[in-house]
């Protein structure tokens, strides 16, 4: 089997957001690809960060900007001349969004404007792929997936900017990249909305995997919050190749594929966040041990899963490494990086056994 149809050997892909947890391992994906690689990004969010441990850079092409500077981004663009951009800069975090609401839309709303703007004047632009969240939609706490035809919403200002970048995808796609008249203008825009995105090389604040991973390099025990709050928690590698799957259709069949699109887990791997670390302990082994801060949180929500019927009907897109098997290389991963190893090459041989699945 081609993967991807062989859409990316050769081909110029822009990345925003390519310093990243998700970016990164888009970059290193993409590169196993074929693709020649860009990336427009802040400098790395964390130290350390999977960018730099890999030296991704050494593999791309990468430009230091902020994703709301217009100007900037517009002569990036018009260097490049990308066929494919994937549009993943953001303000990521729920618990941040709540110190940082004005910097949070700022990023995350007119991020979104400035990369749509960009690309409606860069003419090699023929797909983009923009990347939110499952938090997009209005939760109301069903205990069934939502679809990509539900209402956006959003209770905190990450999860409501993420609706809103989704609304502004929707008015840019109709004002400017109408499916209708994709004969006259060529180009196709997406959106991507995924779950719980987990994987070695995460060090975000405020997410369970990285504090996990911190408390056992102290040797101290991980702290829980909201311990029966369910996630559609899913591997990095799942959605990334959603998202390429998505913008190589986008690519080559342009106007059907131009809508929103959810890559989640299977309902069998919507856990709570107790079961995640309990499980994650047990395959850590020796001195892995939790216990749940009882700490008034802020609001998050207890109960949010994707219905991904579309993407497994029309994009032929599967999840392939259940909560176990993604637990596991996660484990893998780290175990790697603290004893010193070549990340690079141990992220290179997880791509390779996920694509093999």
């Amino acid at each position: 089997m081609t993967l991807f149809n062989n859409i990316y050997k050769n081909r110029k892909v822009l990345v925003t957001g390519h310093t990243g947890f998700k970016g990164s391992w888009l970059c290193l994906l993409l590169h196993q690809l074929g693709a020649d690689v860009y990336g427009y990004a802040l400098e790395p969010p964390t130290t350390p960060s999977l960018f730099q441990e890999a030296h991704i850079d050494e593999l791309m092409t990468s430009y230091i900007g902020d994703i709301r500077n217009l100007k900037h981004l517009q002569e990036v663009l018009l260097e490049v001349e990308p066929e494919i951009v994937i549009h993943m800069a953001a303000q990521p975090l729920v618990r941040d969004s709540y110190k940082i609401p004005v910097e949070t839309y700022a990023i995350n709303v007119m991020g979104t404007v400035t990369l749509l703007e960009t690309c409606r004047h860069t003419p090699s632009v023929k797909a983009i792929v923009n990347v939110t969240t499952d938090k997009c939609y209005e939760n109301k706490e069903w205990h069934w997936g939502y679809r990509e035809n539900e209402p956006m919403g959003g209770y905190d200002p990450y999860s409501n900017s993420k609706g809103c970048s989704e609304l502004v995808t929707s008015a840019y796609r109709n004002s400017y990249f109408n499916p209708k008249d994709y004969a006259l203008h060529g180009v196709a825009v997406a959106s991507a909305r995924a779950g719980n995105v987990i994987g070695g090389g995460d060090w975000a604040n405020d997410r369970l995997i990285p504090d996990f991973i911190r408390a056992i390099s102290k040797g101290e025990e991980l702290q829980i919050r909201s311990p029966y709050a369910i996630r559609p928690w899913q591997h990095v590698l799942e959605p990334l190749t959603g998202y390429l799957t998505l913008a190589a259709k986008l690519y080559t069949d342009g106007a059907h594929y131009a809508e929103g699109w959810n890559f989640g887990p299977d309902d069998a791997d919507a856990q709570n966040v107790e079961w995640i670390t309990k499980t994650i302990c047990e395959l850590w082994g020796e001195n892995a041990n939790y216990n749940i801060d009882n700490n008034p949180q802020p609001h998050e929500a207890n109960y949010l899963k994707l219905d991904c019927s579309k993407a497994k009907a029309e994009l032929d897109w599967y999840p392939k490494w259940n909560i176990q098997q993604a637990l596991r290389s996660i484990v893998t991963w780290n175990k790697a990086w603290l004893a010193g190893e070549n990340i690079r090459k141990e992220t290179y041989a997880q791509i390779e056994q996920y694509l093999n699945v």
